[in-house]
């Protein structure tokens, strides 16, 4: 490695270092790379402050919408472990279902269905309905089924005419609703072409309608 790749990594790891301190100065040092390090320091750096506590609500408001890709994305991942559960955070997340960068959606939608708040159940239907990248669709109907408010259901129940990756996901997500419409779609999903998504509803058989 040249030494521009031992200082680059010495760097790095002396951020992860900070993340796991609990003094002022490494503390300090974390601020310092999130506002003016390169994405990958901003992103070891964000991990840590997360962690540590170190960002109110307007931090993360604007993590999350922040201009480099790699660092919105992680921002959006760590908030549905680290983030206030504030509306305003969960409004930037939400605005974050509309981003050019699909990844960026994808952690989005991983998010708000950890934050589990009705109030986003209507933006990730639209995703998982209309969303051009399965990964997306995906995604919004996991968190639909993570949140469990019926007006998600109609979604969930359309994602099952999806690609294979989201009607399986959709079936799991089926478990947080119940009615005759969730029961039919089960049964049909029992007989679907892809023997995972069959797997999947299979398991959410109810004891009494196994087979003897």
């Amino acid at each position: 490695m040249s030494d521009d790749g031992n200082t680059v990594a010495a760097g790095l790891e002396a951020l992860v270092r900070a993340g796991h301190d609990t003094g002022t100065a490494s503390l300090a040092r974390l601020k310092g790379a999130l506002e003016r390090g390169t994405a990958r320091e901003r992103v070891v750096a964000l991990r840590g402050l997360a962690r540590r506590g170190g960002l109110d609500a307007p931090r993360w408001c604007a993590l999350v919408a922040d201009t480099e890709p790699t660092v919105r994305r992680e921002a959006r991942e760590q908030a549905a472990r680290w983030a206030p559960r504030a509306p305003a955070v969960r409004d930037a997340l939400v605005r974050g279902l509309d981003d050019d960068d699909p990844l960026a959606v994808d952690a989005a939608a991983f998010a708000l269905g950890e934050i589990a708040d009705v109030a986003a159940v209507d933006p990730l239907a639209r995703v998982a309905r209309e969303h051009a990248d399965p990964r997306c669709r995906e995604s919004a109907v996991a968190a639909l089924g993570a949140i469990g408010d019926p007006r998600g259901l109609a979604a969930v129940l359309g994602a099952l005419d999806d690609r294979p990756p989201v009607r399986r996901r959709a079936v799991v997500a089926l478990a947080a609703f119940e009615g005759p419409e969730v029961d039919a779609a089960l049964e049909r999903a029992r007989a679907d072409r892809d023997w995972q998504v069959r797997a999947a509803a299979e398991q959410l058989r109810a004891p009494d309608d196994a087979p003897g």
